[in-house]
């Protein structure tokens, strides 16, 4: 999955070496460290990951007005059984609360359903983000489940996540986000 992603108000581009530093910025703000920080892995590896990343994952710079405001993951399952994609985001707090994110991921759900051929896509916030749980619900999201002690905080304990899942139908359309 390569290529440039044009939604409404951002640009989705594969992520390149150059964007490592704005990266590991975004991903080290206190706002953002609280949902992404892994207590076991320093920012640079995630960030050496982000570039680089397991198959089946693609890794964009969320672009607006010429500036990487952001960092959007897709995953994507092929076994033809349970093909689905997956979608996480981190939008650095200057830029949050804009509508920038709910049009990433929007234009990244539409592009993994219409180019890609998928289903369904997941995302699994941390089930205590709840700005991010109703930025995903205000897009179509809805809650599968709790995970319990899913993932493990900065502080070295675990979090519940929340499951969420998205089919086709359910994605809102982009003119229903103006101004969101």
């Amino acid at each position: 999955m390569t290529g440039l992603i044009t939604g409404s108000r951002v640009r989705l581009r594969p992520a390149a070496a150059p964007d490592a530093a704005r990266f590991e910025e975004i991903l080290s703000h206190p706002e953002v460290a609280r949902w992404w920080a892994d207590a076991e892995e320093p920012v640079a590896a995630q960030v050496s990951y982000l570039l680089d990343p397991d198959e089946g994952t693609t890794t964009y710079a969320i672009e607006y007005d010429d500036d990487v405001i952001g960092i959007e993951l897709a995953f994507e399952e092929a076994d033809p059984q349970y093909r689905h994609a997956g979608i996480d985001i981190a939008v650095h707090p200057d830029f949050q609360g804009r509508g920038l994110g709910s049009d990433a991921i929007r234009t990244l759900a539409e592009h993994l359903f219409t180019v890609r051929g998928h289903h369904r896509v997941v995302i699994d916030p941390a089930a205590g983000n709840e700005a991010a749980i109703r930025l995903y619900s205000s897009l179509g999201f809805r809650p599968v489940g709790t995970m319990r002690s899913y993932e493990r905080g900065p502080d070295g304990s675990w979090h519940d996540g929340l499951l969420m899942d998205l089919l086709v139908d359910d994605l809102v359309p982009a003119a229903a986000l103006t101004g969101s």
